[in-house]
């Protein structure tokens, strides 16, 4: 499926002011920011864009990095010498970079199969894969925030990860909408969207 162009519509506006009023959230100021904005912050902070508003992200803790290791690791090893590619944050994915460009995000663990979307900034448009691992700021900005706007824009498989649950449910992009399915920590999940493709969740959490 092709990626799509992200624009707010009133349903975008709702879940981003959601978002804003959280108490997990931390912005800037109350502008509305570009990717041009973005590049000139020197604060020495992480942030994210959302239809221009900025959300603080805050640093992962061991276990997250651990899984995070764990599944770029296996990722790695399977797409080695084929044309998808793998990256982990920090890296930026600026989903509507040809029309407002006010909307640039940081994926825990991404996969682009289309290289033509790849510069030497990051990526322009939606990757194919996509795995956000909670931590305790961002758990609403991924289950809805993110979930929304994933699916919005096209990306074909998001996974979220449950450190503490430890499972994962992973989210596949069918007729425009997310079938879910949920997988724990002693099955092997396949991606729906990468050919021989299967994680063995007993080693992402082994910890």
């Amino acid at each position: 499926m092709d990626s799509k162009n992200y624009t707010s519509d009133s349903g975008d506006e709702s879940t981003v002011s959601e978002a804003v009023h959280s108490e997990s959230y931390a912005r800037k100021d109350d502008r509305r920011y570009t990717y041009s904005d973005y590049l000139e912050w020197d604060d020495d902070q992480r942030w994210e864009l959302v239809d221009g508003v900025p959300f603080l992200m805050s640093a992962p803790s061991r276990w997250h990095q651990k899984i995070s290791s764990n599944l770029h690791g296996m990722l790695y090893n399977i797409l080695k010498g084929k044309t998808c590619e793998i990256y982990s944050a920090p890296f930026d994915v600026r989903l509507n970079a040809d029309t407002l460009d006010n909307t640039v995000v940081q994926p825990d663990i991404l996969v682009i199969c289309d290289r033509e979307k790849l510069d030497d900034a990051g990526c322009k448009g939606a990757p194919d894969f996509i795995i956000e691992i909670l931590s305790p700021s961002t758990t609403n900005r991924d289950r809805f925030l993110k979930f929304d706007l994933y699916r919005k824009v096209g990306v074909r498989e998001y996974w979220i990860v449950e450190v503490d649950a430890k499972k994962v449910s992973a989210h596949i992009l069918s007729n425009e909408d997310y079938i879910t399915r949920i997988y724990g920590e002693t099955e092997s999940a396949p991606i729906s969207v990468l050919d021989n493709c299967t994680i063995d969740l007993a080693e992402v959490f082994d910890f």
